[in-house]
């Protein structure tokens, strides 16, 4: 690992193990969260592949999932060539943003099959009914969660 990776293995590897867990990410992506948010510095697929010793193709896509996550943000620093990453500063409000895109896509599908299901025998329809009640649940509650936290961080 990488300098910054030295003193802190232990707890980058800490990273991989719990959050790879929590969010189902492959450990390697919990151990990149960690180097990027311990990082003082933006950094390059290179410097990212020597503190995680893992292939240009592995952290490609674990990069891909930090910043679809909203954790991460990839750029290109002034006079550059090359993409660096770097943990955003508003990362939890990006990762909460996430959640709530997700949840509202379940809920997009669940209208979706509670509006096909009308014809199905119960208890498939009371299936659909209830995934429908869940996602409205989730999303109310996931979008007051947001604004209370984006107000409460500005």
């Amino acid at each position: 690992m990488s300098s910054l990776a030295g003193d802190l293995s232990p707890l980058i590897d800490d990273f991989g193990l719990r959050i790879g867990r929590a969010m189902g990410w492959p450990p390697m992506a919990g151990r990149a969260a960690g180097v990027l948010m311990l990082s003082p510095e933006p950094m390059a697929t290179a410097e990212l592949q020597s503190a995680l010793d893992a292939s240009k193709g592995s952290v490609s896509e674990i990069t891909r999932l930090l910043v679809d996550s909203g954790t991460v943000r990839r750029f290109k620093e002034p006079g550059s060539r090359q993409y660096v990453y770097q943990w955003r500063d508003d990362a939890w409000i990006g990762c909460l943003q996430h959640v709530l895109e997700q949840t509202r896509e379940l809920l997009t599908l669940a209208e979706h099959a509670r509006a096909r299901g009308d014809e199905l025998p119960e208890p498939q329809r009371g299936r659909l009914h209830e995934m429908h009640e869940y996602y409205t649940f989730m999303v109310r509650h996931i979008e007051a969660i947001f604004e209370e936290y984006r107000t409460l961080k500005s």
